[in-house]
């Protein structure tokens, strides 16, 4: 009998879908910052997800399967049609 891949994926990988989340997003997580913040704005998008603090401007780089634990809610959601000003944008591709 063939294997299927959802056998070998952990129970939590294959019941929930993937958190959305786009370039200019402004997200809120479960805990403050040091310096007081608890709002973020996405700027890099991946296997790992980059924010910055909107408070005290420090920049991070988290696992994507931590931002979704660790988020408390949007702020702001970004339109994923139009990358925020001052983004990169590779010609004939989408916001880098």
């Amino acid at each position: 009998m063939a294997r299927r891949a959802s056998d070998t994926l952990p129970a939590d990988m294959t019941d929930r879908p993937v958190l959305e989340v786009f370039l200019g997003d402004v997200v809120r997580l479960r805990r403050r910052h040091p310096c007081g913040g608890t709002d973020w704005v996405v700027d890099r998008l991946g296997a790992d997800i980059g924010l910055t603090c909107r408070t005290c401007g420090r920049h991070v780089l988290i696992a994507r399967t931590q931002l979704e634990r660790r988020i408390a809610g949007f702020v702001q959601r970004a339109d994923p049609g139009n990358p925020p000003s001052g983004s990169p944008v590779r010609p004939g591709g989408p916001a880098a």
